[in-house]
């Protein structure tokens, strides 16, 4: 057998190798996925019968009921039944998307649901991209060209990140919607570029502090970069310095900022709340807030898992992008 020949065979062997590792990693992650899945929605069932009082008090709202009519409620949301049943039932709805019927609206929740989850959609998405953007534009300039603005820029982020979101969106509110008329102060608007217009306010006050998170994210990881060993042995051999910061510098940098960016976004799902409730928005965090208030618990659980969900899936994607940046952290791969 040749040289050649046997090369070759190696190089085959380590891609084969090579694809059956990320299977495994992206089997295992999928698994995690789904275990954690189901660990949530075992919490978020069982927050019923943690909550003080019992189910069905939940559903009288304390009103006196006849023997027969408490029969008829227990049968119509088969609280007579066990506990496991009841949980299994409930699971298997929420996977074909039936969470019940919502005490408050006598309407099915999923119903409810699909009416509010488009206004919270939008406002995360805007929120998203302003935080990529603004975040990773800031922080990659004063990491790049330090200096009294890049100081003065991350002074500012310091300050804007000790500011609570509430209190950011007042103050948006007073200046931009009171004082300038720029935007509306409440509502969400009718679908298209209206809903985008009153949106845009509100998604400023939910991404403030994490653009500026990220931007000082971001700039520490770049100039750490550049102070890299293999960073100064390509300037003192007289690489083009754009070329060593989009080859070198940028690549690297992104793993971190890609990762805790991630994890800022998916934590915009719960600050939202805040915020649709002090621009009236009526999205899934205002219904959240009004269904506790009226303990309209199918609501409460029905949007509490559908927080989590999204929040442990995005979490997965982060860590499939965390490995196709880099396949050797990732998939786990020795380097020796």
């Amino acid at each position: 057998m040749s040289e050649t020949t046997v090369v070759a065979a190696q190089a085959v062997a380590r891609k084969r190798g090579s694809g059956r590792q990320t299977v495994r990693f992206v089997l295992g992650r999928i698994g995690g996925l789904l275990a954690t899945l189901f660990v949530a929605s075992l919490v978020v069932f069982g927050a019923l019968y943690a909550a003080p009082g019992n189910p069905l008090s939940f559903l009288t709202q304390g009103r006196s009921m006849t023997p027969e009519a408490i029969a008829v409620l227990e049968a119509q949301y088969h609280l007579d039944d066990p506990v496991w049943l009841q949980y299994l039932r409930w699971l298997g709805g929420a996977l074909t998307g039936d969470f019940g019927t919502s005490i408050i609206y006598n309407q099915p929740v999923s119903q409810v649901l699909a009416a509010r989850a488009p206004a919270s959609a939008l406002l995360i998405m805007m929120a998203a991209i302003i935080v990529l953007l603004a975040g990773l534009a800031v922080g990659a300039y004063a990491g790049l060209k330090p200096g009294l603005l890049s100081r003065s820029m991350m002074a500012g982020a310091t300050a804007v990140m000790a500011v609570p979101t509430f209190v950011a969106a007042v103050v948006l509110i007073l200046v931009f919607a009171v004082q300038l008329g720029w935007f509306p102060v409440f509502g969400a608007g009718t679908p298209g570029l209206d809903a985008v217009h009153h949106t845009t306010l509100p998604a400023i006050a939910l991404a403030l502090a994490s653009v500026a998170f990220v931007g000082r994210l971001s700039q520490a990881a770049i100039r750490q970069e550049l102070s890299a060993d293999h960073v100064q042995t390509a300037i003192s051999r007289g690489l083009p310095r754009r070329f060593i910061v989009q080859r070198h510098v940028i690549r690297n940098a992104a793993m971190p900022v890609l990762t805790v960016a991630g994890l800022t976004i998916a934590g915009l799902i719960a600050a939202s709340v805040v915020i649709e409730q002090v621009f009236q928005l009526g999205g899934l965090g205002q219904l959240l807030v009004s269904s506790v208030q009226q303990k309209d618990f199918p609501v409460v659980q029905a949007i509490c898992l559908v927080y989590v969900a999204a929040f442990i899936v995005l979490n997965t994607v982060i860590d499939l992008a965390y490995a196709l940046l880099d396949p050797r952290i990732g998939l786990g791969r020795r380097t020796s």
